[in-house]
């Protein structure tokens, strides 16, 4: 753990009323006290202090600490790079922890992001502009954020090796199979071949968006466009055709201080620990009250009732910054862990995006074949839970999409909840959980729309419950629970298509 230090930002702490609430248990009594005097935590007791009403509160909380986001971007947002939104909530974070009667030590860990916002952009190939054109996340901007023209030409296999960039690819636009190595790669190898722009066709179905990653001084401007629309213009070039192309990018790349926020149980057997995350930040897009704005007031909700119990094993919960980028306040935090830290992280608990309006009940299928031992554990823990009070529930990939990400390569047991993104509800999904077909389950996924209407309060408060027990479960016993003893037992060392939100490859 970091050494404390309390955050002292400029700007104001929206929903301060919040802070001046006394902690009420179901029967209305005060239980804040000596810790001694405390029961132990039970999953009966802990969920029963979970309402609606209070997790409307805190929601209306953080829109109103995303609208001091306004005066930096013109629209309300909680961006790690937004130095005005993102302060205010790890502010308020901060500071409703610390009225909880000492009983956490509170942390904060800072360290330098990498963070990027695309502004404008347009591509035209040929006389057309592809419909399923998107930017490249962290990519640069064109040269002086001005266009630049050129030719459209085809990069050879994978664009993955120099070889594969023609001479001809000087001064002109690369046309990149997606596959094999990363975004970041295959436009790092373009503009050192000297290209003034790379695009990335699919090689499936649909539209691709990603990110380049760590930032490379050969990148340049980069974006994605389906299969569907390339495939007539590699028809042209493999026929000798010139397709006269142009492409414009207004981006920003930079590195910015931001900081995680740690609480763990002064009470409780330090040497293991129920660990569980949510990220703070939201895209430069909108306000981010279900991304994951449900998952970072559902941990603080949870962490303000547990206060009222003594636990028998430590609880240590973290809000993560920069998971919009690439997932950096996690692995950042991993990285910084000594084998002996990292052994005393029993399992790590991931909830992001808590309460979409078009929600299945989605677990992440995490097996102790493919992960570390006692994933799987976690996994039947939500399913059981959810079979327990007469409700439907799915699998999801366990695919590196969020902060349990680093914890699991790491040979930490991990797991998670989630509510859905840009995926689109089957009929069978509708049959077990109502909604739309057809549909996204949050169709205000990354946009401006994210905010105080964009939320399923019944799938946010059966999902708090379910936290709830997950932390009440693990903080009075590991009893069945592997034990660990080695950092390096059963991690996971195969790389994913995904590292956070985004495509990376």
């Amino acid at each position: 753990m970091h050494s404390i230090l309390p955050l002292l930002g400029a700007t104001s702490l929206a929903g301060a009323s919040v802070l001046q609430q006394a902690l009420i248990n179901p029967t209305n009594q005060v239980l804040f006290g000596s810790y001694d005097s405390k029961p132990l935590v039970s999953s009966e007791a802990l969920e029963a202090q979970i309402t609606e009403k209070n997790l409307r509160k805190r929601a209306e909380d953080l829109f109103s600490i995303a609208q001091e986001g306004v005066e930096e971007y013109n629209h309300p947002t909680r961006l790690t790079l937004c130095h005005t939104g993102h302060l205010a909530t790890i502010n308020y974070i901060y500071a409703t922890i610390a009225e909880l009667d000492d009983y956490y030590e509170i942390s904060n860990q800072t360290f330098d992001a990498v963070v990027g916002n695309v502004f404008e952009y347009r591509l035209v190939l040929g006389d057309r502009q592809p419909d399923s054109v998107l930017a490249m996340s962290l990519t640069p901007p064109t040269p002086d954020k001005e266009a630049v023209f050129g030719p459209l030409v085809l990069v050879a296999n994978d664009g993955c090796n120099e070889s594969d960039f023609p001479a001809t690819i000087k001064g002109a636009i690369a046309l990149i199979k997606r596959g094999v190595c990363g975004f970041g790669d295959k436009s790092a190898l373009a503009g050192k071949a000297g290209a003034i722009a790379a695009v990335v066709y699919n090689n499936e179905n649909g539209s691709v968006s990603g990110t380049l990653g760590t930032p490379s001084k050969y990148h340049v401007a980069s974006f994605g466009i389906s299969n569907e629309d390339a495939q007539p213009l590699i028809k042209k070039l493999e026929a000798g055709d010139v397709i006269p192309s142009s492409a414009y990018m207004d981006a920003i790349v930079q590195k910015t201080g931001t900081t995680n926020i740690m609480a763990q149980t002064k009470g409780g057997d330090q040497e293991n620990c129920v660990m569980l995350g949510g990220h703070s930040d939201s895209v430069a897009e909108g306000p981010g009250i279900n991304d994951d704005g449900t998952g970072s007031l559902t941990l603080l909700e949870v962490a303000t009732h547990l206060a009222d119990y003594k636990v028998n094993n430590c609880v240590r919960f973290a809000w993560w910054a920069g998971e919009e980028e690439g997932l950096l306040g996690s692995d950042y935090y991993v990285s910084q862990l000594s084998k002996e830290e990292n052994l005393k992280i029993r399992l790590f608990m991931d909830y992001d995006m808590m309460a979409s309006p078009n929600y299945a009940y989605q677990v992440y299928n995490a097996t102790d074949a493919a992960n570390p031992v006692g994933s799987e554990e976690l996994r039947n823990l939500y399913t059981n839970y959810y079979e327990a009070h007469g409700q439907n529930w799915t699998y999801i990939p366990f695919d590196g999409r969020s902060d349990y990400d680093a914890f699991i390569k790491n040979g930490i047991p991990g797991g998670g909840i989630a509510t859905g993104a840009e995926g689109v509800k089957s009929e069978n999904e509708v049959a077990m959980f109502g909604g739309k077909a057809g549909e996204w389950y949050d169709h205000c996924y990354h946009q401006l729309c994210d905010d105080l209407d964009n939320l399923a309060y019944d799938a946010w408060v059966m999902n708090t419950k379910l936290v709830a027990h997950s932390v009440a479960t693990y903080a009075v016993s590991f009893k069945g629970f592997p034990k660990r003893t080695d950092v390096k037992m059963n991690d996971v060392s195969e790389p994913s298509i995904y590292h956070g939100p985004k495509l990376i490859m």
